[in-house]
C-alpha cells in the first residue's frame, strides 16, 4: 500500500513540477513579448534609447507589479528575479535589429501586445488563486496583470489606452480567465492554460479583423 501511495505521490509531484516549469517559461515569454510591445511603441514615437527602454520596462512589469501590490505579494516578482530585467534589456536589440520585420507585420505593437495579454491574464489569475483568494478576485487580478502595463505604456506615449476604447481588449482577457476556471475543472492545468491563452489571442485578433465591438453608450 505504501508503494502505491508513494507512486501516486511521485506522479502528483511530477505533474506539479511540470506545471510550474510551463508557468515559468510562459512568464518569461510574456515578459519578453510585452517588453518588445512597449519598445516598439517607443520606436514609433521616435524616443531615444533610454525612453524606449522605460516604455518596454513599464509595459513588461507594470501590470504584474500592480497585481502583486494589490494582493500583498511583496517584494514584487521582478525584484526577486533579475532575469526579468535581463529579458527587457534583451528586447531592446531584438526590437531594433528586427524593427522593420516587426513593423511589416502590420501593427507590430498590436501583435506582441496581444500575445502578452493572453499570457499575463492566466499568470495573474494563477498567482492570485495560489494565495488562496477567491476565483472572482483571481479573474480581476488576471485582467489587471494583462492590461495595466499597456495602460501605462499608452499614457507615457501620449495615446488613449486601449482599455478605454470601444474595441474589445479587457473583455478578451476576462473571457480567457473565466474559460481557464471552467477548463481547470475538467482538464490539466497545462492544457487549460494554453487553451485559455489561445482564446484571449483569438478573440483579440478576430475583434480587429471582424470589427467586433462591445455595446457602448451613444
Amino acid at each position: 500500500m505504501s508503494l502505491v501511495k508513494y507512486g501516486h505521490s511521485c506522479t502528483f509531484a511530477g505533474a506539479l513540477r511540470s506545471s510550474m516549469e510551463l508557468i515559468t517559461v510562459i512568464d518569461y515569454a510574456g515578459t519578453l513579448v510585452f517588453a518588445i510591445s512597449g519598445i516598439q511603441a517607443g520606436v514609433e514615437r521616435k524616443l531615444d534609447l533610454f525612453g524606449v527602454f522605460i516604455l518596454g520596462f513599464v509595459t513588461a512589469v507594470g501590470g504584474g507589479t500592480l497585481r502583486d501590490l494589490l494582493i500583498g505579494s511583496t517584494p514584487v516578482g521582478w525584484m526577486k528575479n533579475e532575469l526579468y530585467i535581463y529579458l527587457i534589456i534583451l528586447a531592446v536589440p531584438i526590437s531594433y535589429v528586427w524593427s522593420s520585420q516587426i513593423s511589416q507585420m502590420k501593427k507590430g505593437v498590436f501583435l506582441f501586445d496581444t500575445i502578452g495579454i493572453g499570457i499575463y491574464t492566466i499568470l495573474g489569475l494563477q498567482k492570485t488563486l495560489a494565495l488562496g483568494l477567491s476565483p472572482l478576485l483571481a479573474v480581476m487580478m488576471g485582467v489587471v496583470s494583462a492590461v495595466f502595463g499597456g495602460v501605462i505604456r499608452d499614457v507615457l506615449s501620449n495615446r488613449t489606452p486601449l482599455i478605454f476604447r470601444k474595441e474589445i481588449y479587457a473583455f478578451a482577457c476576462l473571457a480567457g480567465a473565466v474559460l481557464y476556471l471552467i477548463c481547470s475543472l475538467f482538464l490539466s492545468s497545462q492544457i487549460s492554460m494554453l487553451l485559455s491563452i489561445a482564446v484571449v489571442i483569438f478573440i483579440r485578433i478576430m475583434s480587429i479583423k471582424k470589427r467586433w465591438y462591445l455595446p457602448f453608450r451613444p
